[in-house]
C-alpha cells in the first residue's frame, strides 16, 4: 500500500485541510511547482472578485503577490465520496473577510489536488 492511499484511508479529511493550509502559505504561493502540484489540471475558481481563474492564471497570480497574508479558520471538511471532500471555511485579511469552499478530489498517483475553489466576500461587523 503506498503512503497516499494510507494518508487517504487514514484521515482524508485532515489532508485535505493540511494541503489547504499550504495554498494559504506564502512560502508555498510563490513557488510555481508546489501550486501546480496542489491545483487539478481542471482546477477553476471564482474568486471573491468575481473574476474566473484557471490553474496558469491562478500559479501566475500567487506567484507575483508580495505581502499575502490572510488567516483561515472555522475549516469544516466534509467526505462527499472516496475521492472528494468539500472543505468550507472563512479567511481574514486586513482588506476583506470572505467565505470560501474549495473541492478536492484523490487522483491515483498525484493525491489529493483541488479541483474548484470558490471565494465570496462578506461584511464584517466593522463594516
Amino acid at each position: 500500500m503506498s503512503e497516499q492511499t494510507t494518508l487517504r484511508e487514514a484521515d482524508p479529511l485532515a489532508e485535505v485541510m493540511q494541503r489547504e493550509r499550504q495554498l494559504l502559505d506564502p512560502r508555498v504561493r510563490c513557488q510555481p511547482h508546489l501550486v501546480r502540484a496542489l491545483l487539478h489540471p481542471d482546477f477553476l475558481e471564482y474568486g471573491a472578485s468575481g473574476r474566473m481563474w484557471n490553474v496558469d492564471a491562478t500559479v501566475e497570480a500567487l506567484a507575483a503577490e508580495e505581502g499575502f497574508s490572510e488567516m483561515a479558520t472555522n475549516m469544516v471538511p466534509r467526505l462527499l465520496s472516496q475521492d472528494v471532500v468539500l472543505l468550507t471555511f472563512r479567511t481574514d485579511s486586513v482588506e476583506r473577510a470572505c467565505l470560501r469552499s474549495s473541492v478536492w478530489v484523490h487522483t491515483e498517483g498525484k493525491g489529493w489536488r483541488m479541483r474548484f475553489h470558490q471565494g465570496t466576500a462578506i461584511q464584517t461587523v466593522a463594516d
